[in-house]
């Protein structure tokens, strides 16, 4: 299988290929991917992590019918180093906040999963991260509590806390990160808010 075939058979799913690193290609959820999910049985049937099984259904199948191995960050202890995949690929890097960016999905990433195949690809030129010729970084000053900052690590229990205000509520919670949010390329990536407001809803567990 060549990489226009694995680009082609997860498209149809609502997903793209942010990256690949030797054998291994990472798999993540387009911005129209939601629809698509809304629309699946694990979506419906009212059951614990539904896109973590929706993953492993729809990637599992791609694996066999591919002849790869499927790998899920949601997988362990110990959990695969889906990071350090990530940033091999070249399309991936720290943003000032700390979080990754992605040349295409800017902070609005959604790795699902990552498939190894039996032969590597060839090997792609490093992009340049778009934060480098990001001259206004709104990204640093979004937060409204400075829980992702360039001045100091994730403040989890400052940003968990804002979440639990009207504010948050109304921001954060129903429309996704501020500071993802913010970014020139997650705005251009556009997600549905309903997704973000899902993901925030996991994060708060």
């Amino acid at each position: 299988m060549n990489f226009n075939d694995i680009q082609n058979d997860v498209a149809a799913h609502g997903l793209f290929v942010m990256g690949a690193a030797g054998s291994r290609v990472l798999i993540g959820t387009d911005s129209h991917w939601w629809g698509i999910f809304e629309e699946s049985p694990e979506c419906a049937d009212g059951e614990k992590n539904p896109v973590d099984r929706w993953s492993k259904r729809v990637l599992n199948d791609l694996a066999a019918r591919a002849g790869a191995t499927a790998f899920f960050p949601s997988d362990g202890p110990p959990y695969a180093p889906f990071i350090a995949w990530a940033l091999e690929t070249g399309r991936f890097w720290q943003s000032p906040t700390g979080m990754m960016i992605h040349d295409r999905a800017g902070l609005m990433i959604s790795i699902r999963g990552a498939l190894e195949f039996p032969t590597e690809f060839p090997k792609v030129q490093p992009k340049t991260s778009p934060c480098d010729t990001c001259t206004d970084r709104p990204c640093i000053s979004a937060c409204p509590v400075d829980a992702l900052s360039d001045a100091h690590p994730y403040d989890v229990p400052a940003c968990k806390a804002y979440l639990d205000t009207p504010s948050g509520a109304q921001t954060c919670m129903a429309k996704g990160c501020d500071v993802r949010r913010a970014c020139p390329v997650s705005r251009a990536f556009a997600r549905p808010e309903r997704q973000s407001a899902f993901h925030m809803k996991a994060f708060l567990g």
